[in-house]
């Protein structure tokens, strides 16, 4: 479904720890808006928050939950964490987006 890098994990893991909830779901998803027609958001949530529509697996052990509206999107995703002289941050590399804008944060699937 989706590939959470092995950097990400840990600063998703760091997250976590600094709020003293290590049970926290990550939660993916993408909401109409931004630059973009789509953006990328992340939560970390609690398990009793879950619906219907979520779908929940695991990737480098991290606790992905991510709604069905969400599934059809980002087939594919790759999400990578690096830090630069700007500062840190996610990456997101979709393989359904046509286009980025150029804060990386929101997409569009048509050209």
């Amino acid at each position: 479904m989706i590939q959470i890098s092995q950097a990400a994990a840990d600063e998703i893991q760091r997250l976590k720890s600094k709020l003293k909830l290590p049970n926290l779901l990550f939660r993916l998803a993408v909401k109409p808006g931004g630059c973009d027609d789509w953006f990328y958001d992340m939560s970390l949530s609690e398990e009793h928050t879950l619906t219907d529509s979520d779908r929940v697996f695991s990737c480098n052990n991290i606790q992905v939950v991510i709604d069905a509206e969400t599934v059809k999107h980002i087939q594919g995703l790759r999400i990578e964490y690096s830090e630069d002289l700007m500062g840190g941050g996610f990456r997101f590399y979709n393989p359904k987006a046509k286009t980025v804008c150029g804060c990386g944060n929101s997409f569009s699937e048509q050209e």
